[in-house]
């Protein structure tokens, strides 16, 4: 049974993230598109045109939407925490692990398709989190609102149809389940790779390190509104941490820049022959890497997005693709210049953390592993906490609002975080990336017939800017 089980798994992760189609490329060489590839990018690019360049046109609006003051709400977030909230799920082991993972495979130029991928990922989480505003809804047991892809899909399939009020949509409902599933995996993947860097530094044993996490996150996650204090604290603390110390790298490398970048935009076209052969290599390890880091797409975000209080829901939706930019162009962007300014013979050979460490051994000596491996761990701490803040109004929506299946989900969270802190390997881990595929393929789904919404939303909040702007002119 469990054979059957695990073999479904992988049947459904391969035709989410495997290659459906391969093109042909001069030279002999290939690139091969999953599903997923061939549902985001086009969808991004799709969003950019229709928002007029969003990311770049409108990046002042972004910074400005992001520091505007909650209303009188109780326990209401406000913009700049829904950010804390998605930057903590965003910024995790995809920054670090990924971003390796993607050097490895692709070469120094799959950077800038991760750069690429970034900006046009920024317009799909616009038009996501905007309507995760638009049709958020109270929750009474947390208080403030709640939202997200279930309940956007729900209002679209009930207005639809046209008839009484439903109590589920079998494509919301869908959703949810694929979410919870994606969360529960992404557990283990968190403690294990917290277990291993602890080991590799400090020699503690899994046992320990794993008690600690789940002891700490048990604290966090089973109180009422613990999860966003701690986040609006560790996160800013955390990214401000691993960016300052990239720029002091910076500074001391500062004549190998100019190196960086060249090799970044020569092999990011396959002008230099990379692992793994060429052009195809290059695009799809970056574009992949980049959409599974922001998330932009996938229908987490909208989560944090519909718990903001907000007076335009398009201002949340520019704070959510300000979210994206943090992600991928400032913080995996650390990363790879770590990566790229250490002589390739140092880390040849090398994977994931063991590359990471070796990165930081390089630059600091002792001091860089120990570093790394507690950058991780507060990186991985607080996905686990935010994916947490994400699953109540999925919990909700399935189960209705009571306290034991808010709560019975935190517990089956927390009895994964310590499984996969012990285990070396199982197959909820490829359970979690087909649940965040399957969320994705439903999200998206939807996206299509409802960004008109979005847009018109956008408008009102332009047309709003701009009479302010005409009013102060006057004065």
């Amino acid at each position: 049974m469990t054979d059957a089980i695990i073999a479904l798994i992988g049947a459904v992760y391969q035709f989410l993230w495997g290659d459906l189609i391969t093109l042909p490329l001069p030279g002999g060489q290939s690139l091969g598109l999953s599903l997923l590839v061939i549902l985001l990018i086009p969808t991004g690019i799709y969003f950019t045109i229709k928002t007029r360049f969003l990311p770049i046109r409108m990046f002042p609006d972004m910074l400005r939407a992001t520091l505007e003051k909650n209303g009188k709400e109780s326990n209401s977030l406000t913009s700049f925490q829904s950010l804390v909230v998605s930057t903590a799920t965003r910024v995790g082991m995809g920054n670090l692990v990924g971003v390796v993972a993607a050097i490895s495979v692709g070469g120094a130029g799959a950077v800038f398709w991760m750069w690429v991928t970034a900006i046009i990922g920024s317009s799909t989480a616009f038009v996501e989190a905007t309507l995760a505003q638009l049709y958020k809804e109270k929750d009474p047991l947390y208080g403030g609102h709640r939202g997200g892809p279930a309940y956007y899909i729900h209002k679209y399939v009930e207005r639809k149809r046209g008839k009484k009020p439903m109590r589920y949509s079998v494509l919301a409902v869908l959703f949810a389940i694929s979410g919870l599933i994606c969360w529960c995996g992404i557990s283990q993947v968190i403690s294990n790779s917290v277990t291993s860097a602890f080991q590799n530094a400090f020699h503690i044993p899994p046992i320990v390190s794993t008690v600690i996490l789940v002891t700490l996150a048990a604290v966090i996650v089973l109180r009422k509104h613990a999860t966003v204090k701690v986040l609006d604290v560790l996160v800013p603390i955390m990214a401000g941490c691993y960016f300052f110390m990239t720029i002091i790298l910076i500074f001391m490398n500062l004549d190998q820049m100019p190196v960086v970048f060249s090799r970044i935009f020569s092999e990011a076209f396959g002008l230099r022959q990379v692992a793994a052969g060429g052009f195809g290599a290059v695009l799809m390890n970056g574009v992949k890497r980049g959409l599974f880091s922001n998330e932009a797409g996938s229908g987490s975000a909208p989560c944090s997005a519909a718990a903001a209080e907000s007076s335009q829901p398009a201002a949340v939706g520019l704070v959510q693709a300000l979210g994206v930019f943090i992600d991928t162009i400032v913080i995996c962007s650390c990363t790879a210049f770590i990566i790229l300014l250490v002589p390739e013979e140092i880390i040849s050979g090398l994977q994931g953390m063991d590359l990471m460490q070796a990165a930081m051994n390089y630059h600091l000596g002792t001091f860089g592993v120990i570093f790394i491996a507690v950058i991780l761990w507060l990186f991985s701490f607080s996905t686990f906490i935010g994916i947490l803040f994400y699953a109540r109004s999925n919990v909700a929506y399935l189960f209705g609002d009571n306290w034991f299946s808010q709560t019975a989900y935190k517990v089956l969270a927390l009895v994964m975080l310590f499984i996969g802190g012990l285990a070396a390997y199982t197959f909820v881990w490829d359970l979690g990336d087909v649940g965040v595929g399957l969320m994705t393929v439903f999200n998206i789904a939807i996206l299509y017939p409802l960004s008109g919404e979005a847009l018109k939303a956008l408008r009102e909040f332009e047309a709003s800017r701009s009479y302010q702007k005409s009013q102060e002119s006057r004065f």
